[in-house]
């Protein structure tokens, strides 16, 4: 039985990885803070900070954990036996704001210091030459999606089940989605075949959606009818900076969030592996919210 060596298992990718390959290899978990020693024969470095909404995260912290984090794990790959190294970077490497369709060759212009410090790793990462016999994948996933998972789709999903309307009607956008299911079926492919080139890839769905669309899609998993207003925009905006000095849950980061348009591309990741993936935005964001509702 081939081993895996893995890190940030406790979070929501790691645990389901850990249910999709538990009966196939061995799996070894990285404990935080220990020395790094790795022995196995693929390493899946998930561990990082996740961007902070609101914005009580000392900067300092992203680059501990998504920079210099990731050189350790990837430093100890280099000088082991192992074969595969993959790991999760983001899309916010790239570009916080981005105009037309995102894909890899993208200049990199991120903003935040969650963005920097991922971009930082993965410039390590292209920076070392890949061993003889490796491969070396870095994923940009755009908004991870599935059971169990919360954030701003969670607080979507809350405002439809009490009935409430969605203000936000006005702001017209598109934006991806990746589905858990579709980023560990990517992940599962490029270890099994050793035939995709080494490389840095985005994740994500097939079909971009709007806001109004996720509306409409939580309302139907709840059997209700979607209640969308169209709030002048201006007033919106007004509510949100008011949020950033109160701290309510409508900020101006979380509005941009929840409106932005968001298209990133693909057709790299699904060139690579010459095989469609195996569940469509709209199936997959079902069972993220039909999994809310039995959390209920």
């Amino acid at each position: 039985m081939k081993s895996l060596f893995i890190t940030g298992v406790s979070g929501f990718v790691g645990s389901n990885l850990i249910k999709l390959f538990s009966s196939t290899y061995e799996i070894v978990s990285y404990k935080k803070g220990a020395l790094v020693q790795v022995n196995q024969d693929i390493v899946i470095h998930l561990a990082g900070k996740a961007h902070d909404l609101k914005n009580v995260s000392s900067f300092d912290e992203y680059y501990k954990v998504n920079t210099e984090l990731t050189k350790e794990i990837f430093d100890a790959f280099l000088t082991s036996e192992a074969k595969v190294f993959i790991t999760l970077s983001s899309v916010k490497a790239l570009a916080d704001e981005v105009d037309g369709e995102l894909s890899e060759d993208a200049i990199p212009n991120p903003i935040t210091h969650y963005g920097k410090s991922k971009l930082l790793a993965e410039q390590y990462i292209l920076s070392k030459p890949i061993p003889e016999g490796k491969r070396v994948y870095t994923l940009r996933p755009c908004m991870i999606h599935g059971p169990g998972n919360k954030g701003n789709l969670n607080l979507l999903y809350k405002i439809v089940s009490k009935g409430l309307p969605w203000p936000l009607g006005a702001f017209e956008n598109k934006r991806s989605f990746c589905s858990i299911d579709n980023l560990c079926f990517v992940i599962n492919e490029l270890i099994q075949n050793n035939q995709i080139a080494s490389g840095v890839y985005n994740i994500a769905d097939d079909e971009p959606l709007s806001t109004n669309d996720l509306i409409k899609l939580i309302a139907f998993s709840l059997s209700k009818k979607p209640f969308i207003f169209n709030t002048p925009k201006f007033l919106v905006n007004r509510v949100s900076k008011l949020g950033d000095a109160l701290k309510l849950p409508l900020n101006t980061e979380r509005l941009s969030k929840l409106t932005e348009t968001y298209i990133v591309s693909n057709q790299k990741i699904k060139n690579a592996i010459n095989k469609p993936l195996p569940i469509s935005a709209a199936e997959g964001l079902l069972k993220t919210f039909n999994s809310f509702h039995n959390d209920q």
